[in-house]
């Protein structure tokens, strides 16, 4: 294993009963990194983290987490691990403090200040001595992620943290996870996906168990820039600006959009990845209409996701 890397993950495979949930998938995390790791329902996001996580046998392949062996060192692997699943398993008659000293003594931990110090990074201060079941969703969450935290673990794993959380909420967990690097690396699932922009370096997309997309989150959204849509807004009798534009032999169809004033909004979707806009724009200034946007479509990361699953589901 590379110093470099705090996961390695080969050519792993989970089947259930003949279906399979994970399929011979490999991926890498470096150390310090926040990885956004996302799919749609029954990707294998959930499968693969519990697997990782030492919770879930393989049927292959292998993991090593710090340089241990998931399968055959889990004891060690657990020691570098801290792992909130999607559904925290709370036990709600213990307070805050209880359960966290219970969960302290059961790694053997005998440090009060680190203790006091995940309380009040995970902001439980105010309810350190509330009985857990009385907390609302979001305390609890933050209860779920300080035991994750508490015995400052190299690799966390958070499998969708901010479920269920209102926006300031979310906004409270992500810069938490945002302070976490470089002290410890992330793996977090989340289908909350303008928070993976947000706090993400980098995404691993999986789709029916394989992987579709791995690489920085910035790269990914300019790769997508390589797509030929473009948007424009042009003041000049619709039916005739909508024919010319669909003269072009690279567009591939259109959409219209009214705006507030004469001008209408079309976004041109080419079937290649050539830039249109020199072409747009020649028709425009032959014909004298008014322009006044034509740029290439931004692309949001939701955008991306749909894309690439879309494509996937239909090959």
């Amino acid at each position: 294993m590379s110093s470099a890397n705090i996961l390695e993950v080969e050519n792993l495979s989970k089947s259930y009963s003949g279906h399979t949930a994970v399929d011979s998938i490999s991926f890498q995390i470096k150390r310090g990194e926040i990885v956004g790791f996302l799919g749609p329902n029954g990707a294998g996001k959930s499968t693969t983290m519990r697997i990782i996580s030492t919770f879930q046998p393989a049927t292959s392949g292998s993991v090593r987490v710090a340089g241990h062996d998931v399968f055959y060192q889990p004891m060690a692997a657990q020691k570098a691990i801290g792992y909130m699943p999607e559904h925290n398993p709370l036990p709600l008659e213990l307070r805050v403090n209880e359960y966290l000293q219970f969960r302290a003594r059961l790694r053997q931990m005998k440090n009060r200040p680190r203790l006091d110090e995940v309380i009040d990074q995970c902001g439980l201060k105010s309810v350190a001595n509330r009985i857990i079941g009385q907390l609302s969703k979001g305390y609890r969450q933050r209860v779920g992620l300080a035991d994750a935290l508490l015995h400052e673990p190299e690799l966390v794993i958070l499998d969708e943290p901010t479920t269920g959380l209102d926006p300031n909420q979310i906004r409270s967990v992500r810069d938490l996870i945002k302070s976490l690097a470089p002290k410890m690396t992330v793996l977090l699932s989340t289908h909350i996906l303008p928070e993976v922009a947000l706090t993400c370096d980098r995404v691993i997309i999986l789709n029916q168990g394989r992987i579709l997309a791995d690489e920085a989150t910035d790269a990914l959204q300019k790769r997508f820039l390589e797509f030929a849509d473009i948007v424009t807004e042009i003041n000049g009798p619709k039916d005739q600006v909508k024919a010319a534009l669909e003269q072009l032999p690279e567009v591939s169809h259109m959409t219209t959009q009214a705006t507030a004033d004469e001008y209408t909004q079309y976004t041109i979707c080419g079937t290649g990845n050539q830039d249109l806009r020199a072409k747009v724009f020649q028709i425009i200034l032959q014909n004298g209409w008014q322009l006044r946007e034509l740029r290439r479509k931004d692309y949001s990361l939701e955008e991306i996701f749909s894309r690439l699953t879309e494509t996937a589901n239909a090959a």
